[in-house]
């Protein structure tokens, strides 16, 4: 039995063409990029969530919110935390290798 091979079809096309196709593909990349990385850090985190990423217990994660180390939204009992907000205060504890 012989498999019928696809036909190949070709197109010449100017370069000044194929240059322009390929900055609007960089252009759209670089929005996408961009507009991912707004969405990942306007991510609410729940509160209950926070002492397992922090490597803390769930006293000193109240003890930063009372001491209002890490920005929060509190509706009624829940507390939510921005990941921007989270990576920020972890980025301002960073401490350099020698």
């Amino acid at each position: 039995m012989q498999t019928k091979e696809p036909s190949l079809q070709m197109a010449v096309v100017p370069q000044s063409f194929l240059d322009k196709i390929e900055e609007k593909i960089e252009s759209l990349e670089s929005i996408l990029r961009n507009k991912s990385e707004q969405e990942i850090n306007s991510q609410w985190i729940e509160s209950v969530k926070i002492p397992k990423i922090l490597g803390i217990s769930q006293k000193t994660w109240q003890t930063y919110r009372d001491k209002r180390l890490i920005p929060f939204s509190q509706i009624g009992s829940k507390i939510f935390v921005k990941r921007a907000d989270l990576e920020k205060f972890m980025e301002s504890h960073y401490i350099q290798s020698r």
